[in-house]
């Protein structure tokens, strides 16, 4: 279920709902958006963009 906007939802969160938000908006599976941030994690990328995603991103009303 796509949504128009960029939110972090708050439910079906695990953390801050970044992966959450970017998975409902662009309809792809949560678990993979997940997995994708922990493979750039690895390579020190991830970490970073998870932070600043988290300050910029607006939480669901």
């Amino acid at each position: 279920m796509a949504t128009s906007k960029l939110v972090r939802p708050r439910q079906g969160k695990i953390i801050a709902g970044v992966c959450a938000g970017l998975a409902d908006r662009f309809g792809i599976s949560r678990g993979l958006v997940r997995l994708g941030f922990v493979l750039f994690g690895l390579i020190g990328a991830g970490e970073i963009a998870y932070i600043v995603a988290w300050i910029i991103m607006p939480k669901d009303s």
